[in-house]
């Protein structure tokens, strides 16, 4: 009998350690080279694990089992015999953590591999949730009776709960509050645990303080309504309000470098670049892919890159490495109703800049009063390196740049003092 050891490989740097947050298979199973065997987490991401070589599989760990990058986590026979009878079928799945590059596998597969579809040994009564789709449930308030399962003998799945929030529900589904006083326990995920302890860091290791301020959004709202036809045709992309804000922000940033910065010790570190994390809710909580290279994209490819890496983290299947890096950070509060928040910190950064709904409110315009669409703007930011001055400046000039669209054309400068050579 020729036994495989499968070891967790690293999903990424600084990660020691991942979370099986379900097993897709069950133990004895016969399983096909490269299909996904089980989901795990990190402090960072869910990523699915896939079997290095086809066989019979012996698992060695548990649903929700907190396993070391390297640690051996299941066996496969690869001297076993396919089972007569076994199909395989299509499905989506995750990227799979790749396994290290001295293992005998083949290349890793592509983004939409074949998946094969494995009898499981394990019955399940119909409505009942897995593991990973029982969190994601828990998190969003979501009641099986909601759902309809698609997995083996009706089990729910996590795909079945985000394919359902991101299509609504039907209004008669929901069943309210069921005062029975019952109580139950979820195990918080890597990730989130991760989060918390980041949070209560910001608090106790920075000199945090915010600032706000209000922008008239119709100038970028006009600009949007005139042209947003052509566009969306032209590049193939909508134009949303994100792609404005992540450019007024990287101008801003480049007139004061202290806010794109950090500190490191008794040392700060500026950057000459913009890599701006953009906040996006996910069937699994907040998460905040990055932009690299903000600075030197149009509108259209910002709105490009944040439409993708938005779409892999609602579908799960963001990488660690999208979402590392970042020097400052935007997080869009106002796309649930916020009226004015303070943001926190996201860590190692120096500030992040949240924004909020949208309100008609009375502003007085050339001394009359009109009803303008307005939203306010705070800057949390890290007073150790940077100056109230320099903070209240940079988010007057975000706020003027996006009453004045023309001046991203131009840089920060006013397009008269570009013509005039001034």
């Amino acid at each position: 009998m020729s036994v495989l050891e499968m070891k967790v490989p690293s999903p990424g740097e600084s990660i020691s350690e991942v979370e099986i947050a379900q097993w897709l298979v069950s133990d004895g199973d016969y399983v096909e080279k490269d299909q996904a065997i089980a989901e795990v987490d990190s402090d960072k991401a869910t990523l699915e694990l896939p079997a290095e070589e086809s066989g019979i599989i012996t698992l060695k760990a548990e649903d929700g089992d907190t396993v070391a990058v390297g640690a051996v986590v299941c066996l496969i026979d690869t001297a076993a015999e396919k089972p007569a009878g076994f199909t395989s079928a299509p499905v989506e799945s995750a990227p799979a953590v790749k396994a290290p590059e001295n293992k005998p596998t083949a290349s890793a597969p592509s983004p939409d591999p074949v998946k094969p579809v494995v009898e499981s040994k394990t019955s399940y009564a119909s409505g009942t949730p897995s593991v990973a789709a029982a969190k994601i449930m828990a998190e969003n308030g979501v009641s099986s009776n909601q759902l309809n399962g698609t997995g083996k003998d009706g089990r729910i799945t996590k795909q079945d709960v985000v394919a359902a929030m991101a299509s609504g529900f039907s209004s008669n589904a929901a069943q309210g509050w069921g005062g029975t006083r019952n109580q139950s326990v979820e195990k918080m995920s890597m990730m989130r645990r991760k989060i918390a302890e980041r949070l209560v860091a910001v608090k106790s290791e920075t000199a945090m303080l915010t600032t706000f301020n209000e922008v008239d959004m119709k100038p970028i709202m006009d600009l949007r309504a005139k042209y947003k036809g052509k566009f969306a045709e032209y590049h193939d992309v909508n134009l949303g309000f994100m792609s404005f804000f992540t450019k007024a922000v990287t101008e801003a940033l480049n007139l004061y470098p202290s806010v794109n910065g950090q500190i490191d010790g008794k040392d700060m570190i500026l950057h000459d670049y913009a890599d701006i994390g953009v906040a996006v809710s996910s069937p699994k909580g907040l998460m905040v892919p990055v932009v690299r290279n903000a600075e030197q994209m149009s509108l259209a490819e910002i709105e490009r890159e944040i439409k993708r890496l938005a779409i892999k983290a609602r579908d799960g299947k963001i990488t660690p490495d999208e979402m590392t890096g970042g020097t400052f950070t935007i997080t869009n509060g106002g796309v649930f109703g916020s009226m004015l928040s303070t943001p926190i910190i996201n860590p190692p950064q120096s500030a992040i800049l949240g924004m909020h709904n949208i309100v008609e409110r009375p502003v007085a315009i050339d001394g009359k009063v009109e009803i303008r669409p307005i939203m306010y703007l705070a800057l949390s930011y890290d007073h150790r390196i940077i100056d109230g001055k320099e903070s209240v400046s940079f988010l007057v000039k975000v706020k003027e740049m996006l009453e004045n669209p023309e001046r991203m054309i131009f840089g920060s400068k006013d397009p008269l003092e570009v013509l005039l050579g001034l």
